[in-house]
């Protein structure tokens, strides 16, 4: 047995090299099996399908009418009709009737006159397979219906009934076996979860790559979570490398002593290659096995989602002789600069809405732990390994994760986080199903600044103006003196001091933040509870410098009372709402104004005013005076600017 050191990288490769190298060390397709026809869609041909019979397999009537032969009609005029006998030249049919014999053609039933002797009378001639379906007319015998690597649907299905073939030879479905790997990993089905000891993760990224391998093609088996042991790690992949396709280990690939993923696959097989240049998902370890391939998936969440999208999916295609789909691309404008590592191909996830005459894209957080940064993205930028980043004037490409439909019904909202955009989002979903609004938390100067750049909506702005008290009118007029806007009033919200529950530090007011047994949380510069708190500190003449934490920020609201809640900060100004949720103690200190910011271009938009009319609406706004710590006495009512 090798014993396990702390691992350094093989030499990494970039990404089309490492797939390059991974798709044709591993050129095997999977053994065809044969299935009822009926039971096919999706799958794929092994073999070609040729028909056993035609369709028709017989002369037809297309039409209700008459059968007859059609040069019995020869001649026949308005002026000089001829005469046809029921059942000896002429046959009433329905469509679809076998034809009779010597019968080549359908008169409508509709142009069938009737004499009072009860011939039918005919007034204009036929022609040859006049309203006939001819024998084999859609399908010949023997002719091939689909050729190998066709991807089967339920209209070959069709095909296939309709020319007697009732078996198909389809590829088997790779099957792949899925390891999650980890001493700290908690299954979701544990009894107690709240007894889960500190420092579990409930594993998740087994049953997500099972999911997407199935959405692929192939079949998926779970393993129970393996703890970290090198040994019983070796002892599956040898157990079962025989009855799978691929197997998958997760977690355990990056270069810390306890990762023995690589160590695993050079014992049990031979290591291809350690490391590529992408974020996220530098850590991949991918193997041979026994002719099999064996990767180590990186444990964060993104991480595994890009190697299963870069790798995974391409192999799971490949093993059934398919090319894998390609998501469509599309020209975006940034709404800020992405600065990114040079020799680093980095995977953004976006946002994307059209905002005018362009697609605006605007970035999630990068972590790769961030799951959410998946689940919200409307698409993925890639910024090249060579380069230092992006900036807002370049020609940049998306891949879209969604529909363009649903790009171009997509509000655009930057600006302060506000809880209750989350409500209003919900509620647009629910009242207007094909619209979407997408919220990007920068902070309300923040918010101000993109609608001059053209690239929102709309912004969501508590700015307060010190000399006077008034909110956002004056930082309007100075950020937008150009831009014809409406301001709308969204809601009134208590600010205050968001602390433990009881708060043990007995945190009273604004000076207190300034004892060095207390540690803050603060907003990002630019956000309107930044400005808020600076100028609540500097009319105490507290100095930002004398706050242990001043310059340690968050973008949102939740991100200040998880802070708090964890122990990482003491203290953190935000919304009452906010800490609400996390059931932690509230002093308040200002009831504060929150308002929407909308381009006039935009107004008379059918996005924007479907969201007025929910903003507008009582179930909106009783769903907001849930939250606790708002105001709508004015909600949706145009302001003065």
């Amino acid at each position: 047995m090798k014993t396990n050191k702390r691992n350094i990288y093989l030499e990494m490769q970039r990404l089309e090299e490492a797939r390059s190298l991974w798709l044709t060390h591993f050129v095997q397709k999977t053994a065809p099996e044969t299935i009822p026809s009926v039971e096919s869609s999706g799958r794929v041909l092994a073999k070609p399908i040729f028909a056993n019979q035609s369709s028709p397999n017989y002369h037809a009537a297309a039409m209700d009418g008459i059968a007859i032969l059609a040069e019995t009609t020869y001649g026949a005029h308005v002026d000089h009709p001829i005469l046809l006998e029921p059942e000896k030249n002429a046959f009433f049919v329905n469509t679809g009737n076998v034809m009779p014999d010597n019968t080549d053609a359908v008169i409508m039933i509709e142009n069938v006159l009737k004499t009072e002797s009860g011939h039918i009378s005919i007034e204009a001639p036929a022609i040859p397979w006049q309203h006939v379906r001819k024998m084999g007319e859609d399908i010949v015998a023997t002719e091939m219906l689909f050729p190998q690597n066709h991807v089967i649907t339920p209209y070959c299905i069709g095909a296939m009934l309709s020319g007697g073939v009732f078996q198909v030879d389809v590829r088997k479905k790779p099957e792949i076996l899925i390891i999650p790997t980890g001493s700290e990993l908690l299954d979701w089905q544990f009894e107690k979860i709240e007894n889960a000891p500190k420092g579990s993760i409930i594993e998740s990224n087994g049953t997500m790559l099972k999911l997407c391998a199935i959405e692929s093609g192939a079949q998926a088996v779970r393993h129970d979570i393996v703890p970290d042991n090198q040994n019983a790690l070796c002892q599956i992949i040898e157990n079962n490398i025989a009855k799978y396709d691929m197997i998958l280990l997760i977690g355990g690939s990056s270069a810390g002593a306890s990762d023995f993923t690589r160590a695993v696959i050079e014992e049990t097989g031979k290591v291809l290659l350690h490391g590529v240049t992408i974020m996220p998902g530098k850590p991949v370890v991918i193997g041979d096995v026994q002719q099999k391939p064996v990767v180590g998936i990186p444990g964060y969440p993104v991480s595994a989602i890009v190697i299963f999208d870069q790798f995974i999916r391409p192999m799971i295609y490949q093993m059934m002789g398919i090319q894998p789909p390609k998501r469509k691309i599309m020209p975006v404008q940034l709404t800020r600069n992405m600065p990114s590592k040079l020799g680093i191909e980095e995977f953004i996830r976006v946002k994307l809405g059209k905002v005018g005459e362009n697609v605006v894209a605007s970035s999630l957080p990068r972590g790769a732990g961030a799951i959410t940064s998946f689940t919200q993205a409307d698409g993925l930028i890639r910024i090249p390994c060579h380069s230092e980043g992006l900036k807002t004037n370049e020609k940049v490409y998306a891949e879209l994760l969604k529909s363009e439909s649903t790009i171009h019904n997509t509000i655009m909202a930057v600006g302060s986080h506000d809880n209750t955009l989350d409500i209003l989002a919900d509620q647009v979903s629910q009242h207007y199903p094909d619209i979407k609004l997408s919220s990007s938390h920068v902070g309300s100067l923040g918010g101000l600044l993109a609608l001059r750049r053209g690239t929102c909506h709309l912004a969501g702005t508590h700015l307060l103006d010190a000399n006077d008290g008034s909110y956002n009118v004056s930082y309007i007029k100075k950020y937008l003196p150009q831009t014809p806007v409406r301001c709308m009033h969204l809601v009134m919200r208590e600010q205050g001091l968001i602390v433990l529950k009881n708060n043990p530090k007995k945190i009273n007011s604004i000076a207190d933040l300034k004892r060095k047994d207390v540690q803050l949380i603060n907003r990002q510069s630019g956000s309107g509870t930044r400005v808020l708190l600076d100028y609540l500190l500097q009319k105490q003449d507290i100095s930002p410098d004398d706050i242990i934490g001043y310059h340690t920020d968050e973008y949102t609201h939740m991100g200040v009372a998880v802070n708090v809640l964890s122990g990482a900060a003491d203290v953190g100004m935000g919304i009452l709402s906010a800490a609400k949720a996390l059931n932690l103690g509230f002093i308040p200190i200002i009831r504060e104004q929150y308002d929407l910011v909308i381009p006039e271009i935009y107004w008379e938009t059918p996005l924007i005013q479907k969201i007025v009319i929910v903003i507008r609406t009582r179930e909106f706004q009783q769903k907001v005076l849930a939250l606790g710590g708002y105001h709508t006495d004015r909600t949706g009512e145009l302001l003065t600017i």
